[in-house]
């Protein structure tokens, strides 16, 4: 098995083209097969060098790595090999229409209630004075294109209802369709995957392999990507790897969304790759758009941080948080950042807080009963038994003033965590000032 992600190097990559891309991996790496980075950068005037470089480090960010690379721009050789073997065998023919002729005609079909389709002129018809052609494919109108959609099942098409496409411009410089063809022909992809709106161009390029003499490709549309609220969204365009960054967010929170949604399966916080790829199957996948909203990437991204070991994320950790620090703080936070808010609480010092009135008396004696305990994993456990017996304190009027006094702060994580890391000077400090 082998897939590909074919990205246009003029943007960089967003939510709907990483989906893309990890399913590709997903599909190929499920059975042990491989996965192709190609670069269609056929267009020259609009594909930039500085995305293909942020295509590639987007792609190392997320954990999806490329088994193998190609470039369209580096094989235009190939394709004018197999252009002048389509040509000669009559599947590709010159066209000499402006883009304003062609909308004319195409309104008078419509307006006649007849498909908008090209319509092919004769072989000996004249060419016009000064203009260079155009090339268009000639699709077989006596064929019904039919395949078994992986996503969508036994999908047919009537030819004679689809325009030859334009496969090549007048300036000699290519359009999509072709090219991709003959990438997936030479390249050895058994897999396409690719969004709905591709089905028609699915279906034009299938006759394209057929022409070639090639093996056909196993396809596979999958629902578009939508925004939450239901609507296609220009947002959307705009959520990548660099909002995922400035969030703090993990890869693999979007990653383990972009993974099942739209699908039967439910989206789970799984912290690697390899376990979203053991379970991907087209089988689970609806025909209903699939809802993208970034809360829950942010709800995933603290399951996946509260069940994360210390060894996954000691290298990212700030200085002065270790183990015991991290298995104390992780179950609390949303991000990874917010751990070094923790820090002054640990290790430095906060700010004096609000303390009621009523509240300093209680303080104080908790400054005394804590300076007699041994300081050990039991000691958040021996101040409040001891106090809850002294005052007749409990519940809340019992924990928040100490934690008040303590970290700065009205929640946050476990204090029977924390006091220990805290320290007993510390401790008995901040418990005084209070």
């Amino acid at each position: 098995m082998k897939t590909r992600f074919a990205p246009a190097p003029t943007g960089r990559l967003h939510v709907g083209n990483i989906r893309t891309a990890l399913h590709n991996y997903l599909l190929s790496h499920r059975d042990g097969g491989a996965f192709l980075l190609r670069i269609d950068d056929t267009d020259a005037e609009r594909s930039k060098e500085e995305y293909v470089e942020a295509i590639r480090a987007d792609l190392e960010w997320l954990g999806i790595a490329p088994d193998e690379e190609a470039r369209q721009s580096q094989r235009f050789g190939r394709y004018d090999e197999l252009f002048e073997q389509l040509r000669a065998a009559g599947r590709i023919y010159a066209c000499y229409e402006t883009p304003e002729e062609l909308e004319v005609r195409r309104k008078v079909l419509l307006g006649r209630g007849l498909p908008p389709v090209y319509e092919r002129k004769d072989a000996d018809a004249p060419v016009p004075e000064g203009r260079s052609p155009h090339w268009r494919f000639r699709l077989d109108h006596d064929t019904p294109i039919a395949w078994d959609d992986l996503v969508r099942g036994q999908q047919k098409f009537d030819p004679a209802l689809i325009s030859d496409p334009v496969i090549r411009r007048a300036d000699g410089s290519w359009l999509y369709m072709l090219p991709s063809v003959i990438d997936d022909m030479d390249l050895g992809i058994t897999h396409v995957v690719r969004g709905e709106d591709h089905v028609t161009n699915s279906a034009i390029q299938l006759q394209m392999f057929d022409a070639l003499g090639a093996q056909r490709p196993y396809l596979a549309h999958e629902a578009l990507l939508v925004a939450a609220e239901g609507k296609l969204s220009k947002r959307l365009g705009s959520v990548g790897v660099d909002e995922m960054k400035a969030r703090g967010l993990e890869p693999m929170a979007l990653l383990a969304l972009l993974a099942r949604i739209g699908t039967s399966q439910p989206v789970e916080p799984l912290a690697s790759l390899e376990a979203l790829s053991a379970s991907f199957d087209f089988a689970h996948f609806g025909r209903a758009p699939a809802h993208f909203n970034m809360a829950e990437v942010e709800a995933l991204n603290a399951k996946l941080l509260h069940a994360t070991p210390y060894e996954a994320v000691a290298d990212r950790l700030p200085g002065g948080i270790g183990k015991a620090e991290w298995e104390a703080l992780h179950g609390n936070i949303a991000h990874l950042g917010e751990v070094a808010d923790w820090l002054p609480v640990l290790q430095g010092e906060i700010d004096a807080p609000d303390i009621a009135a009523e509240d300093a008396d209680y303080l104080h004696q908790a400054a005394t009963i804590a300076a007699q305990l041994e300081w050990d994993d039991g000691v958040w456990a021996a101040l409040t038994g001891a106090l809850k017996q002294a005052t007749g304190r409990k519940g809340k009027p019992l924990f928040l003033p100490l934690r008040l006094a303590l970290t700065g702060q009205a929640s946050g994580p476990e204090m029977a965590a924390l006091l220990p890391l805290i320290g007993k000077d510390r401790a008995l400090a901040r418990l005084r000032r209070a």
